[in-house]
């Protein structure tokens, strides 16, 4: 079976399916990852064949203070960027049919990508829908994740809160629809719709999350499954790529707190970076700062730590007191499969459902929105997760259950059951 996986997005929507296509590899499938230019060292250090496709709207995120803006700037800077999105696809999507020039039997996609179903469909083969957040498939049970609703929103609202996914049919509809006039295949109603078969039927979805983070909705289609977590292990366990000094703090007398916003840069990299350094002072513990893609800036201190480049967080946040992160469903995971408590500090989309989700499951204090980000308040809530013991035993045993889970295996084992039925 040849496997072609189209992803694009933020690390987190990229490394899920590093370990999906060894475990493929692994069962004599072949298998390869069409991802963002940025992520082709990510994917030769996992040894997984790797196409890589145009960055397009990832350079949203090199401006540094996009995300910011958006955060910050309501509907009007969102429609803002809304409307820079669509020419920034032209060329992921003619790059998308290149990677499948050789041909594959299954398409597996994240949705972000918008050309896995029309790929699949133009190549007559199965198109798998599998993400780490449960952004398409409406439910009763909680809201659409893409967007902050009131935690008071009547529970029969919340089907109706998928409407958001509607959105990139209205935005790339037409960029999508010339797209499928060069490759021959007629217009569609849905347009942009990756649950859906071309005859309309459900698609198949895989959700990459635990279900102990996020049970199966019981008004789910039997076509979307919860799978558990895809992990990626890490290269170098011994040092996951930390420096020194960072090192020394994680051997010191006093576990540190762990800060890093991932991919996530605010309007005042240095504001924010002040922030936390006066939080860790205030709180009484070290720290080790990840400056990610420049959400946090580099400093000098004997007392905390500022690390660079990519850090492998298994390594290194098993030994951490506390975590504090943004809230992307990739840092999210690995933080619950380290079995540790969090403080999350979300900036957009589906973030601020993780940190609501993370403080219901009781591993989380409550989460701090970037807008309200300041030293006092961020303290507080460090001290408090370093501090409770109810918190940290409650977080040390649904890391237990996440490592017992095995979500690349129930994948597999689903994708090769997809392949099946369409041959």
């Amino acid at each position: 079976m040849r496997v072609l996986i189209l992803t694009l997005g933020t690390r987190g929507d990229v490394q899920p399916f590093l370990p999906l296509a060894r475990e493929l590899h692994g069962r004599g499938h072949e298998a390869v990852v069409a991802a963002p230019q940025r992520f082709a060292a990510l994917a030769a250090a996992h040894t997984v064949p790797f196409v890589a496709l145009d960055d397009g709207p990832m350079r949203v995120l090199d401006a540094g203070s996009a995300v910011g803006d958006v955060a910050d700037g309501g509907l009007r800077a969102k429609a803002a960027l809304m409307r820079r999105l669509p020419e920034m696809f032209g060329r992921v999507l003619d790059d998308c049919w290149q990677a499948a020039s050789g041909g594959a039997d299954l398409i597996v996609h994240n949705g972000q990508v918008i050309a896995g179903q029309h790929v699949a469909e133009k190549l007559g083969v199965p198109a798998v829908l599998a993400l780490p957040l449960p952004m398409y498939v409406p439910t009763r049970e909680f809201p659409w994740p893409g967007q902050e609703f009131p935690d008071l929103l009547p529970r029969a609202l919340n089907r109706a809160t998928y409407a958001g996914m509607r959105a990139p049919a209205l935005v790339f509809g037409r960029t999508v629809d010339r797209w499928r006039d060069t490759l021959g295949l007629p217009r569609r109603r849905d347009r942009h719709d990756p649950t859906r078969r071309p005859d309309g039927s459900p698609a198949p979805v895989l959700h990459a999350i635990s279900p102990a983070v996020l049970p199966r909705p019981a008004d789910w289609p039997a076509t979307a499954q919860v799978t558990g977590y895809w992990f990626a292990e890490p290269t170098d366990p011994a040092t996951g790529g930390l420096s020194a000094h960072a090192r020394s703090l994680l051997d010191g007398p006093v576990p540190p707190v762990f800060v890093g916003f991932g991919s996530m840069a605010g309007r005042s990299p240095a504001a924010t970076t002040r922030i936390v350094l006066d939080a860790l002072d205030i709180a009484g513990l070290p720290g080790i700062v990840a400056g990610g893609w420049g959400g946090l800036q580099p400093f000098t201190s004997d007392r905390h730590a500022f690390v660079t480049g990519e850090v492998n967080h298994e390594a290194a946040f098993a030994r951490c007191a506390v975590i504090v992160h943004h809230g992307g469903a990739g840092t999210t995971a690995a933080v619950a499969r380290a079995g540790r408590p969090q403080v999350i500090c979300p900036f957009v989309a589906d973030q601020p459902f993780w940190g609501r989700r993370m403080q219901r499951l009781g591993v989380a204090s409550a989460p701090i929105s970037q807008k309200r980000l300041d030293a006092r308040s961020l303290a507080v809530a460090i001290r408090h997760a370093a501090q409770d013991g109810g918190l940290a035993g409650t977080a040390r045993r649904l890391g237990e259950r996440i490592r017992a889970e095995d979500g690349v295996t129930v994948a597999v084992d689903a994708l090769e059951q997809v392949a099946a039925a369409g041959r």
